[in-house]
């Protein structure tokens, strides 16, 4: 088994590839759209679409734009080279950082939360602070 990609519904399709590519720098993989259905639906992800990678799917249905988090939903968790720097990058780039960088409590990996458009965190892990697994190719290298 591989895992493929997230879902998330959001409400404004275009606000949401915005934030997704310009503020955390991903890039628009793939766009289809189901006018029989009213609905579009965008993946995004890192390296071009690198199969090693889950992806985001992101899914407008033309006639709502708005949904409920909802109390399961958690995060997705991205892992980046220096959580300060991502930061920064993220808030120069309009981004809603709603955590800044710092050891998690009762630890010391350093993670930093943001928020995207639509209210979904996003939480992003500093991977030289963790006790395994290195950092992937990551658009956010060069924070």
């Amino acid at each position: 088994m591989q895992f493929l990609h997230t879902m998330l519904r959001v409400g404004n399709l275009q606000r949401s590839i915005d934030f997704y590519t310009q503020v955390l720098g991903m890039q628009l993989l793939r766009r289809s759209e189901n006018p029989e259905y009213r609905y579009t639906l965008a993946f995004l992800g890192f390296d071009g679409g690198n199969p090693q990678q889950a992806e985001i799917e992101l899914t407008h249905n033309w006639d709502t734009e708005q949904y409920e988090l909802g109390t399961a939903y958690g995060h997705i968790a991205l892992g980046v080279p220096d959580a300060y720097a991502a930061c920064e990058k993220i808030k120069a780039a309009g981004g809603n950082v709603t955590r800044e960088a710092g050891p998690v409590k009762g630890g010391s990996t350093v993670i930093a939360f943001v928020t995207d458009p639509d209210g979904y965190k996003i939480e992003l892990i500093q991977m030289n602070s963790r006790s395994h697994g290195t950092a992937s190719s990551d658009p956010l290298r060069s924070a």
